[in-house]
């Protein structure tokens, strides 16, 4: 009876553990790299796409102004390919200080376009409609 309650609490844990961030239990028989499944979003021109991974900044650009607020800047991701990082500061902290040669950690939504793609959602969603996203820097998760 003992094991039985210890099961279902662990398969309880794990199942809201899930819900809350699927990225969180790694159980994939065909675990891709971030940079393949980027670079296999790309080719494919899928958006949509929920990614987890790291690149060095090669560009910071001026915030984005119109509409919700946003920090700009591209990463470079060790299979070469650039992806433009939008990260609504509306919602969350600025990456304060950052500057070229810097790496960063990512985890939000993928979009294509012909430069690379773009990555947004990089914060928390206020309505809970969405995955939460999140940028490491520094130290310091942003979301």
């Amino acid at each position: 009876m003992k094991i039985t309650t210890f099961l279902l609490f662990i398969i309880i844990v794990v199942g809201i553990t899930w819900q809350q961030d699927p990225s969180l239990l790694n159980f994939s028989a065909q675990a891709q790299t971030s940079d393949e499944l980027i670079q296999q979003a790309y080719q494919n021109r899928q958006s949509d796409v929920q990614v987890k991974g790291k690149g060095t900044v090669i560009k910071t650009l001026s915030d984005d102004l119109k509409g919700s607020r946003h920090q700009r800047f591209i990463l470079r991701l060790n299979n070469g390919q650039t992806l433009l990082v939008a990260h609504n500061i509306d919602l969350a902290p600025r990456l304060n200080g950052l500057s070229k040669n810097q790496t960063i950690e990512f985890y939000g939504e993928y979009e294509w376009n012909n430069k690379g793609g773009i990555l947004h959602w990089t914060h928390r969603d206020p309505a809970g409609r969405h995955k939460h996203g999140w940028l490491k820097y520094n130290g310091r998760t942003y979301q």
